[in-house]
């Protein structure tokens, strides 16, 4: 039988406590004060009058495969009790409560009823459609005469497979909450409004609300977040966050929204006509005033910045900055440094981000000195003409400051010429005619020069170039002089080596190598989508074990990026037989056949963590690094090797469904988080991140069969970007191309992005896997919309493209990998390197 890594037992252990409360502590510090008018923080536990579709029914995470099969929620309402808060409106939170069950009922039957008639599980169903409370319970004054302060906690959730709405009860206020709310600023002296959000909501309708004193985006905190809630409300945790998105005055205002998924009518093309203008670099660019920019956030305190000493080399930029805390709590500032460079042929935004630091916490009074340095590449744009990589000659302006919307000129540079900084080839050739969106649209800025800003002059031939060598098709690995089988003990102990290995193998070996475990015809084949692993009940799949003879194991992946998702219950038979049915996944499905004697129950509870979105806001890598950490932990004690997370998508629209899973609008952010991120995980020995999904998988309705059209210059500066600065920075174990097609080639088949970009020009070691059932027709034509056109990506291009791994697999994977190895078009070198890749993971 396989070795169990479980628990008998459904205690509490040690463990799980001491990571709910890692949470706990961490979590507040990612929180963001968006208004406070004297309100917060609360002096002490009080009588307060609890409103909102979230204080009863908070969510931890969104749905789909991120989400984490949690013990419990600690819901907002349950936080502030234990904190020492008495909430005075329980007849209104009973009423709220009856509403919502019976709302969740009626969405229950027709999520089952849509599964029956499309042949789906109806958990999946769900995923697309998550469930959020449209109906709100009346309120009037008169019911609660105890109390003066008020607090409204606004839901909304999302999921994969599915994108959001511009209405009522998803990024709007529902008419309900807009005439609570209202009856809330009349009746209450302190009205304090929480955002349990994964992204952005129409915050300008809540903050022009009158009597609304507070407002603080709370996230989606993970399963002890009414406890992190209630710390940040009574200043036990001193909320820090910043924005890592723009939240715009309206949602018509962000560049992508006339033509983002649905909302033109179509799913199956996407033009990416806005280029390189995402998120902040477009409405700073435009003049499009946000109503809260990127990098926004008040805390309870104030801060003061000092550039002390700024300078630059032909290699970096280094700053050094002291941050004073000139109000009267502790708290932590980030500083944030921004660039402008010269505008001439390229197009560029107006200034991005290039780099940015976190304080410690520092007492009123308190100042701390803070060195920044970044590499002066993080200047540079990319030339689609010369198809390279550059610094334009011209005058560069560093920007320090405390958002996007708040920043002074540190440091001139100014470059006598262009510089080359690396010479690529052109990829991902667009597929069709794209207008792209100009600079030379808008008025210029002015730039108006601060007295004592350093002026350095740099020399355009003292900066390196680098020119990548691109390799060409592999040629087959040399047979080992032997007819011995070797196995990998023999290759651990140096005896033989990998390749050799690899090339005893048969084409029908490496090609089952290459597709993962639940195929067709197999026992345990019926599991579903996102929970096929045959040895660790409820993880998302494994690889083969058609090797086992030559001693290679499996590898267990596993779903995130909010924790991992396993069954937290299953049993196994007395003779050996897992059984975890979908009653693990989904409070509404099937239950556990009748036990029998000799069965035995096992637990494996893991630790929602804070989503992705919310992590991001604390601009604080060390935070988000000791969350990989505690998610390493748990995936060495549960048999886990390979998490498929982080998510690190760029948010290019806030009605996305999966932004939650994502960091930010910001390339540079994403990447960097993700990094520390992988770091956290990887400090576990065999423990192994898979970063996602890549690439440009920011549309989720028909997410198997949209076209994304993106120029070359979007592609390398914003959404492969990320990628690159993780892969760099953090050396993930593993990448997940993602569903969609980039210029009519579906991602998992892209020898461009794959092994031209990934791995020659940014040095990714690691092995590619899909997205799960990629390359399978039969689930492709299953879950894409009626009138989708593209097919499924192709397995054998898969091979060839570098995707090493199909997941979870089906045998026609196999047959077609085979076949085309056999009549010529897949030479076998390609698949050998597939297969070896895979075992060197292992």
């Amino acid at each position: 039988m396989t070795a169990i890594h479980a628990s008998r037992s459904d205690a509490v252990t040690a463990a799980e406590q001491e990571h709910q409360e890692r949470v706990r502590r961490l979590a507040g510090e990612c929180m963001v004060v968006l208004e406070n008018h004297g309100v917060l923080p609360l002096a002490a536990p009080c009588k307060v009058a609890l409103f909102g579709n979230g204080a009863r029914a908070t969510v931890k995470g969104g749905t789909g495969s991120g989400d984490v099969n949690a013990r419990r929620v600690v819901t907002i309402e349950e936080g502030l009790e234990a904190a020492g808060f008495t909430v005075t409106t329980k007849d209104w939170l009973d009423a709220q409560q009856a509403l919502t069950e019976r709302d969740y009922r009626d969405y229950w039957a027709r999520t089952e009823a849509e599964a029956a008639r499309i042949g789906q599980e109806p958990m999946f169903v769900s995923w697309a459609d998550p469930f959020v409370p449209q109906e709100i319970a009346p309120f009037s004054a008169a019911a609660d005469p105890a109390g003066d302060t008020a607090l409204f906690v606004l839901a909304r959730n999302s999921g994969e497979g599915a994108d959001r709405y511009h209405k009522p009860g998803d990024y709007q206020l529902l008419p309900g909450e807009k005439a609570l709310l209202e009856t809330l600023g009349k009746s209450y002296e302190r009205v304090i409004v929480l955002l349990n959000v994964g992204g952005v909501v129409d915050v300008p309708a809540i903050a022009a609300t009158p009597g609304v004193g507070a407002l603080v985006l709370i996230g989606q905190s993970g399963a002890v977040g009414g406890h992190a809630v209630a710390d940040v409300l009574l200043g036990k945790t001193e909320p820090s966050g910043r924005l890592a998105a723009t939240w715009a005055r309206r949602y018509e205002d962000y560049p992508a929204a006339a033509t983002f998924s649905h909302n033109n009518g179509q799913w199956n093309e996407e033009y990416y006509t806005e280029g390189i203008y995402v998120g902040y670099r477009y409405f700073d660019t435009f003049g499009v005033e946000p109503f809260y920019p990127f990098g926004y956030g008040l805390g309870y305190t104030t801060f003061a910045q000092r550039v002390d000493a700024a300078t630059a080399d032909a290699e970096q930029v280094r700053l050094t900055v002291t941050v004073t805390n000139t109000g009267a709590r502790p708290g932590r500032e980030v500083v944030q440094v921004y660039a402008s460079a010269p505008y001439h042929t390229l197009e560029k935004p107006w200034q991005q981000l290039v780099a940015f630091a976190k304080t410690p916490v520092l007492a009123p009074g308190e100042h701390r000195q803070l060195t920044l340095t970044f590499p002066l590449t993080r200047l540079e744009s990319y030339d689609p003409d010369r198809a390279a990589y550059l610094l334009e000659a011209g005058r560069y302006t560093i920007r320090v400051g405390h958002h996007s919307r708040d920043t002074v000129p540190a440091l001139y540079i100014d470059l006598d010429g262009d510089a080359l900084t690396k010479i690529v080839k052109k990829i991902c050739p667009l597929d069709c005619e794209l207008p792209l969106r100009t600079r030379r649209e808008t008025r210029p800025h002015p730039e108006l020069a601060v007295e004592g800003a350093p002026v350095v002059v740099l020399h355009a031939a003292d900066i390196a170039t680098r020119r990548v060598t691109y390799a060409g098709e592999p040629d087959p690995l040399p047979a080992p002089p032997t007819d011995h089988c070797i196995t990998m003990e023999e290759v651990r102990a140096g005896k033989w080596t990998l390749e050799q290995l690899v090339a005893q193998l048969t084409v029908e070996e490496m090609a089952d190598l290459c597709v993962g475990t639940a195929r067709e015809g197999q026992e345990g084949a019926d599991s579903i989508i996102g929970a096929a692993a045959l040895t660790v009940p409820g993880a998302a799949g494994d690889t083969s074990v058609r090797l086992a003879y030559r001693g290679v194991t499996n590898m267990v992946n596993a779903d995130g990026p909010a924790g991992l998702r396993l069954a937290p219950h299953f049993r196994v038979t007395a003779q050996g037989r897992i059984l975890a049915p979908s009653k693990a996944f989904s409070e509404y499905a099937v239950d556990f056949p009748p036990r029998q004697p000799g069965d035995t129950d096992y637990y494996q509870y893991c630790t929602a963590i804070p989503v992705a979105s919310l992590l991001a806001c604390s601009w604080d890598l060390d935070l988000i690094e000791a969350m990989g950490d505690l998610v390493g932990e748990e995936m060495t004690r549960f048999g886990i090797r390979v998490w498929l997370a982080p998510g690190m998508n760029i948010q290019r629209d806030p009605l996305c469904g999966r932004n939650f899973e994502y960091f930010s609008e910001d390339p540079l952010l994403s990447g960097l988080c993700a990094a520390a991120d992988v770091r956290g995980v990887q400090r576990h020995s065999g423990a192994g991140a898979c970063i996602k999904h890549f690439f440009a998988n920011n549309q989720e309705d028909n997410r198997m069969s949209v076209n994304e059209h993106i120029g070359e210059q979007a592609l390398r500066e914003i959404y492969l970007r990320n990628f690159a600065e993780a892969i760099t920075a953090g050396n993930p174990q593993c990448l997940m191309t993602s569903y969609n097609l980039v210029n009519g080639v579906h991602t998992a088949n892209s020898y461009d992005a794959i092994t031209a970009f990934a791995r020659e020009e940014n040095g990714f070691s690691g092995y590619v896997m899909t997205d799960w059932s990629t390359s399978s027709a039969r689930i492709t034509a299953q879950v894409s919309r009626p009138d989708a056109y593209y097919p499924c990506a192709s397995s054998p291009a898969c091979i060839r493209a570098g995707n090493d791994l199909q997941m979870p697999g089906t045998q026609e994977n196999i047959d077609d990998i085979v076949a085309a190895v056999q009549d010529g078009s897949l030479p076998l070198g390609y698949l050998q390197r597939c297969a070896l890749r895979i075992l060197q993971a292992l």
